[in-house]
């Protein structure tokens, strides 16, 4: 191949470079979308547990290193590499299609397999695989692909980071445009094919740039010829790997630490998580750039040493403003309905908090490809190995941290680990330099640097108590309680508190109050077990999802037809957490002999047991949650549908608070999609709406008030009515004044109500948006004025039936007015 070409070559394969960085934006951009629809797609079947969402992750990121190291290793340089970037481009779309019509037949093939267990988990990882590993080989292979068309120069090399950074650019876009729009107003199938979209428009391109061009760009094609590559930056090559390995134990370790300890902050919904993964991105973004632009006027090992020193600082920096800064922020982030408001509130936040760090991850890249490129090597298995090290780095970190380090040290410590590992990378790295450099300047710097850090790493703070109790609110609830106990388990982050103005206690999950002893939270709690326990009067099996403060589940305790109690709960540390300051009001449900407690992803659990109970009791986190909304679907409903006896019966809570219309109307037109005989019954809050259950039957056989109350005056029956009297519910016929609507009276509020189905979970994104609402006493209003007396929804005697539609009108009538 000619060194010199003619001038007007020159400048059309200089212009060319633009438009091929622009290229591999779009491959970010796809790559994004199909990884959020994907996880979205797969922790339908595998669950939304830290151990299988882990395996998701290590799968995705493995197939990444795989396909970076295969491609230069197995396809020589005999293709033109635009050429090859487009089949592999054009490979990714028609595999992206298929997984549409996969995963859902691999979700059957899961489902027969082994369940619990380590077996259980094995098999949830070969599904993983199987899912995951073909495309994202090929993602993997496009780097090191589309990097062969430039030669191993000094400014070849910046291209390559140029490149890489292009690729991140697109990545930010597909993760806004996937969170903020493609899912939130379509669903999985358009936000799929937009990606292929994007796929064939890339390779085509990309096919026809190859028609047009040499297969390789030479230097003097790029700019002006320049030496090879700086004397200084020939050294122990490995301490570039290893130090870009660690780089990315850390960067992902630590992203792992901060979206859970930013979801704390500003609240855990689709969208948040989409700022944060979209800020961590446009870090890493600016961070390659920028260091793309020095890597021929800087020795290349030297920057990449001081990059993972300065990184540890970084991470001191993020974990400062995470625990002292953010938790105190001066503005109220609850103080604007606006969702606009509140998410540039938010992306402001994170900006703040992640930014540094990932400007100097972001530089790494560069620095590393530089330091280990050579004028004769193949581009590809250069940049592949780099990128492969990374890759493999960043799986252990993010596996480590979220499996072993986090619930086993805590996130203050695994902060520290990270922060030490970081400095650690610079002084692989830097070390060797001073041997050969002499530098006494380098010397004092790095001594400095490194005491810094140590520094930073004793004076972290953990997280305020409060934090993990209130969440992004705790601006307007810090200083009213005080916090008795905090800790960080694998799935998620719990405290109790207790009230200083009345000595209430309250379970927090997440940043969310789960369960409380005050008055009105008690009476829901109860409301969820005894209605159920009332209805359906020969229930001896009953499944609760999630234990909160355990309340709900230990309601069934006082039935003694009831003979088998399963509650299904994500985190383990829960449990015994309530058992320790809710025994009382919980009946210690945990330690009763009728008790199993299954810890696993409830939808994965229903979806697997081959069980079926006269009762289901839902009481699951809230629907803005990022993940909860699958426990509200029409798929997950119709599963419950599928595991109730005979006569069964199902109660699913709703929260009026932090919603807004539509999405209560999304969640009520969901659940009587299903039971279509479904009602309504309200929990007040000082006469007001605070939130709902709704009651699904299989049959709409009427409920026999006479036969309960004749129940409840059984001698074996006295604990069921201690109980009730224990939330000031006089009896069954006070329990049943609750009532607030069914599936027929509201029919007309609901009309055009959107369905939350598992193929767009439109719920997350409607209830997202209503996270500043205060509302609750509008939208119960609105129920109410369709409220009528429900005539052929019990049976008894004339008297009693007075009693209680005179007991329903005088509880109604308020909100009617």
């Amino acid at each position: 191949m000619t060194t010199e070409p003619n001038t007007g070559e020159d400048e059309r394969a200089a212009r060319l470079l633009p438009l091929v960085a622009l290229l591999f934006a779009g491959s970010g951009c796809s790559a994004l979308i199909y990884e959020i629809v994907w996880y979205q797609l797969l922790q339908l079947s595998v669950g939304s547990t830290a151990v299988s969402l882990g395996v998701l992750l290590a799968t995705f990121m493995g197939g990444l290193a795989i396909g970076s190291i295969a491609l230069p290793r197995y396809l020589k340089k005999t293709h033109h590499p635009l050429l090859v970037y487009a089949v592999i481009e054009a490979g990714i779309g028609v595999i992206a299609a298929a997984e549409l019509v996969l995963i859902p037949l691999i979700d059957s093939v899961y489902v027969s397999g082994p369940q619990a267990g380590f077996a259980g988990m094995l098999f949830r990882g070969l599904i993983a695989c199987i899912c995951l590993l073909p495309p994202t080989i090929l993602m993997g292979a496009s780097l090191p692909a589309i990097v062969r068309w430039v030669e191993s120069s000094p400014r070849g090399v910046s291209w390559w980071g140029l490149l890489y950074g292009a690729n991140i650019v697109g990545a930010v876009l597909g993760c806004l445009l996937a969170g903020f729009f493609l899912l939130r107003v379509y669903n999985i199938y358009v936000a799929t094919f937009a990606g292929v979209a994007i796929n064939f428009a890339v390779a085509a391109v990309s096919a026809m740039l190859a028609a047009r061009t040499k297969p390789s760009l030479a230097e003097s094609q790029i700019g002006p010829k320049e030496t090879t590559l700086p004397p200084q930056s020939v050294g122990p090559v490995w301490t570039a790997y290893a130090a870009i390995a660690l780089s990315g134990m850390c960067a992902l370790g630590a992203e792992v630490v901060w979206a859970r300890l930013m979801g704390l902050t500003l609240g855990a919904t689709v969208y948040v998580f989409s700022i944060i993964l979209a800020v961590f991105l446009i870090g890493l973004a600016i961070g390659t750039a920028v260091a793309s632009s020095l890597t021929r006027r800087l020795d290349p090992l030297l920057a990449l040493g001081w990059c993972q020193l300065l990184a540890a600082l970084g991470i001191a920096w993020t974990a400062f403003v995470i625990a002292d800064w953010l938790p105190y922020w001066p503005i109220n982030p609850s103080l604007s309905a606006s969702p606009m408001f509140t998410f540039l509130l938010d992306m402001v936040r994170s900006v703040l908090a992640i930014l540094p760090p990932t400007l100097l991850w972001g530089a790494s890249f560069p620095f590393a490809f530089a330091a280990v490129a050579r004028k004769q090597r193949d581009p590809g298995a250069t940049v592949g190995f780099i990128y492969a090290a990374n890759t493999a780095g960043a799986i252990v970190g993010a596996l480590a941290a979220s499996l072993v380090l986090i619930p086993w040290i805590g996130t203050q410590n695994t902060q520290r680990v990270f922060l030490v590992l970081s400095a650690v990378s610079g002084l692989i790295v830097l070390v060797p330099l001073m041997t050969r450099m002499k530098s006494p300047k380098l010397e004092i710097a790095t001594g400095v640097a490194v005491g810094c850090a140590a520094l930073f790493t004793i004076g972290l703070d953990a997280v305020p108590g409060e934090l993990i109790a209130y969440g992004r609110r705790i601006a307007i609830q810090r200083g009213q309680s005080e916090v008795i106990y905090t800790a960080e388990g694998r799935n998620t982050s719990i405290a109790v508190t207790r009230w200083l103005n009345d000595g209430a206690i309250q379970f927090h999950v997440a940043g969310k109050v789960e369960a409380s002893t005050e008055p009105y939270d008690m009476k829901l709690q109860r409301m969820l077990g005894h209605l159920p326990g009332l209805i359906n009067p020969g229930a001896r099996s009953v499944l609760v999802v999630g234990f909160g403060g355990g309340v709900t589940a230990g309601t069934f305790t006082r039935y003694p037809n009831v003979q088998r109690l399963v509650i299904c709960e994500l985190e383990p540390l829960i449990p015994p957490a309530s058992t320790r300051y809710f025994g009382a009001q919980n009946y210690n449900v945990m330690t009763d002999p009728r008790t199993e407690i299954v810890y696993d992803d409830a939808r994965h659990f229903v979806a697997t047991t081959q069980e079926k109970f006269d009762i289901i009791t839902s009481d699951p986190i809230h629907p803005f949650v990022k993940g909860s909304a699958t426990l509200y679907s029409k798929e997950y409903f119709e599963m419950v549908r599928a595991h109730l006896n005979p006569g069964g019966v199902v109660t699913q809570w709703v929260p009026l608070y932090e919603s807004d219309p539509a999405t209560v109307q999304s969640e009520f037109a969901t659940f009587f999609e299903v039971f279509p005989n479904g009602t309504v019954w309200a929990n007040l809050l000082d006469g007001g709406g605070y939130d709902i259950v709704l009651v699904g039957t299989l049959d709409d056989a009427p409920i026999d008030l006479d036969a309960i109350e004749a129940r409840l005056a059984a001698p074996e029956m006295a604990p069921v009515t201690a109980s009730l009297a224990d939330v000031m519910f006089a009896g069954a016929t006070d329990l049943f004044a609750t009532y607030a609507g069914s599936t027929a009276g509201l029919a007309p509020w609901l009309k055009g109500a959107a369905i939350n189905h598992d193929y767009d979970l439109r719920l997350q994104y409607l209830a997202g948006l209503a996270l500043n609402q205060n509302q609750e006493n509008t939208i119960y209003r609105q129920i109410m004025q369709y409220w009528a007396p429900p005539t052929t929804l019990f049976k008894a005697t004339p008297e009693r039936m007075d009693a209680l539609f005179t007991a329903m009108t005088a509880r109604s009538a308020p909100a009617r007015e």
